[in-house]
């Protein structure tokens, strides 16, 4: 029935407490044959295999696979292909589930058959801290395109989705380094609504140094990729006006700070951007 996905990459220290949590969801210790944990390990060089060796001589239903380094969307779409389930969730290897998520987002699911994907409130700690969320963080239900597009609300540890949305739409895009939470948010807002439960249900742990977030300077580079793909998939005017703005939006921001770092070359490349969606 539901497979749940942890792609991880030298996070042994984090891992054991997200497996732990998928363990301890209440749908699962209650339906013990109804459900299958794919970790898939993207090149670690950690101890993380003895860590998994020890799960899997315990619990049948945890599966591993490692793979050369390659990224976290060529993982993802690995753990995919291994899925056996109806419903797949995935959890990032430092966050954690609350024991109910499963059960909450299987019911949600199961009452509402229209719906695609339904993603939760989340509880947020940075470095040991709880923080509270800004107000541009807030997640919603329907159309959302409008909400999506300055930055990413679909959290992929908070979401559980049918199989048929991905035979639908496609899987991650495994040319995107990072944002490719974004590009599918993205992809999924063009054509189907958001079903957002507003209650926490997930730990979403943040400020460690290995974060993809803070490897990267410019992540707009990215979402200005996928905001393009969005606009050739794009049918409606509307939905086109939308995009094209929010591409120049990013390019502004880029061709400032590509010039406070004395890139003229690539603040040049964003600024013709600008002047070909700026149209």
């Amino acid at each position: 029935m539901v497979s749940a996905i942890i792609v991880t990459h030298n996070r042994a220290a984090f891992l054991a407490e997200a497996i732990d949590s998928v363990l301890a969801q209440t749908y699962f210790q209650k339906n013990p044959v109804d459900w299958e944990l794919i970790v898939v390990d993207d090149g670690s060089t950690d101890h993380t295999p003895d860590l998994l060796a020890g799960y899997q001589q315990r619990f049948p239903q945890v599966g591993y696979t490692r793979l050369d380094h390659g990224g976290v969307s060529r993982a993802r779409n690995h753990g995919l292909k291994l899925a056996a389930g109806e419903f797949i969730a995935f959890l990032d290897s430092d966050d954690l589930w609350l024991k109910d998520k499963v059960q909450v987002q299987l019911s949600y699911l199961k009452a509402f058959p229209e719906a695609r994907f339904c993603l939760t409130e989340e509880l947020w700690i940075r470095n040991g801290r709880r923080v509270n969320q800004k107000l541009r963080h807030q997640k919603y239900s329907g159309r959302v395109l409008d909400k999506v597009l300055p930055l990413c609300l679909l959290s992929l540890s908070s979401a559980m989705f049918r199989r048929q949305l991905f035979e639908e739409i496609g899987e991650f895009d495994e040319s995107l380094p990072v944002c490719e939470d974004y590009d599918l948010g993205l992809r999924i807002a063009l054509r189907y609504p958001y079903h957002f439960l507003p209650v926490p249900l997930i730990i979403k742990r943040g400020g460690h140094p290995d974060q993809l977030s803070k490897k990267y300077w410019g992540m707009d580079r990215w979402r200005v990729q996928a905001l393009e793909k969005a606009l050739a998939l794009a049918t409606g005017e509307g939905d086109r006006s939308l995009i094209r703005a929010e591409i120049v939006k990013k390019c502004q921001v880029l061709v400032a700070g590509f010039l406070k770092r004395g890139a003229r070359e690539e603040a040049d490349y964003y600024q013709k951007k600008i002047q070909i969606y700026s149209v």
